[in-house]
């Protein structure tokens, strides 16, 4: 197999495991080594042992300032002897790092974008990081993977070339079957408590249920900053776990008991937006039925009969969508089985990694 490194400036927050293993969990002409500026605390969790350039003496953190604020690459000579076909750098900012690194290896450079890197404003700002480094980005890198066609959609609109952007989503694990549809459960949201993906206006639509007096219980899971508040706010309206960060097979539990999964996604400020959310695959897999925005990236696999999609950022079609998810089981059950077909036919992880596997080793030639 050959070398490939791949690039991610923070090696890995623990919200990155799962879909940043998947990426490459159909390999077999490329072996993955892990390049990086930091190690993350949780680390261990997802099986990587990486390069941080740099070292670790008392000169590493100057070292890494140069590299990515100025572009002067350390280690170029442990980089080489690597013999790495190419680089593969993860989001959209990790491809300009990355850009002086693959430039001083000769190697070919394909990037990834997972949906806020090409949406928040803020990265193309005149004197922000990746917008002094985009021209060049532009023109050097060979593909830019979107992993949904929202992405690609933004991208295009931001003035990159459409030859070189290629639509490969993140697939999952298929579940070895899907759970039976509980005639009570919980309604569940996944996901990073910021504002992107809505969890505001979810509980406002529960407000709206427990006022016309539907008390199914909710289940909010995840960290993230406005945690706090947002658990405050669930104390007033009653019937809602909100119990942090859970590992992948707590949330399986969690999925296996739930009525359908809500991901009730807006756009944040500064435009930052959804790119594929990987839970919603992963409860699928599962045949669990998606309640979902039209800011949740989901589009293609809502217009087959997963679920509902409902407007961004309105309660009030949110709290109706999710009346009518507790109160017809057939909609339920015909809606969990589309889930679970589409996940199966269009997000196999195998197939999705061998697919960018191809994508690379193309870029490679």
């Amino acid at each position: 197999m050959r070398p490939l490194i791949v690039y991610r400036d923070r090696i890995l927050a623990r919200s990155e495991h799962a879909f940043m293993r998947r990426q490459y969990a159909g390999f077999t002409r490329l072996a993955p080594i892990w390049v990086g500026c930091r190690r993350d605390a949780d680390l261990p969790g997802a099986g990587i042992d990486p390069l941080i350039l740099g070292g670790d003496g008392p000169l590493g953190p100057l070292r890494r300032a140069a590299f990515k604020q100025a572009g002067v690459v350390p280690d170029l000579d442990r980089l080489g002897a690597l013999g790495a076909a190419l680089v593969h750098a993860q989001f959209g900012r990790g491809g300009a790092i990355a850009l002086p690194l693959a430039r001083r290896l000769g190697l070919p450079l394909v990037v990834t974008f997972h949906g806020g890197d090409a949406h928040k404003d803020t990265h193309y700002r005149r004197l922000a990081l990746f917008a002094r480094r985009l021209p060049g980005l532009l023109a050097y890198a060979a593909v830019f993977v979107c992993v949904s066609d929202q992405i690609r959609d933004k991208l295009l609109a931001r003035g990159f070339p459409a030859a070189k952007l290629r639509v490969i989503p993140i697939g999952v694990e298929p579940a070895p079957a899907p759970v039976t549809p509980p005639a009570s459960g919980h309604l569940l949201f996944v996901g990073r408590m910021v504002e992107k993906k809505g969890v505001p206006i979810l509980l406002d639509a529960l407000a709206r249920l427990r006022a016309a007096g539907d008390a199914t219980p909710a289940v909010l899971v995840g960290d993230g900053p406005l945690l706090p508040a947002l658990r405050a706010r669930a104390a007033t309206i009653g019937g809602i776990a909100l119990p942090g960060w859970q590992t992948q097979e707590q949330l399986r539990i969690w999925m296996a008991g739930a009525l359908g999964l809500i991901v009730p996604s807006v756009t944040g400020r500064g435009g930052d937006a959804e790119g594929l959310p990987s839970v919603a695959v992963e409860a699928m897999t599962l045949g669990v039925p998606l309640i979902a925005s039209d800011a949740a990236g989901l589009a293609g696999a809502m217009a087959q009969g997963v679920g509902r999609m409902v407007t961004a950022g309105d309660p009030a079609a949110l709290a109706e969508a999710l009346a009518a998810l507790i109160a017809d089981p057939p909609a339920r059950a015909a809606w969990a089985a589309a889930a679970r077909a589409v996940a199966l036919r269009e997000f196999d992880a195998t197939r999705q990694s061998r697919l960018l596997e191809d994508t690379l080793l193309e870029a490679a030639e």
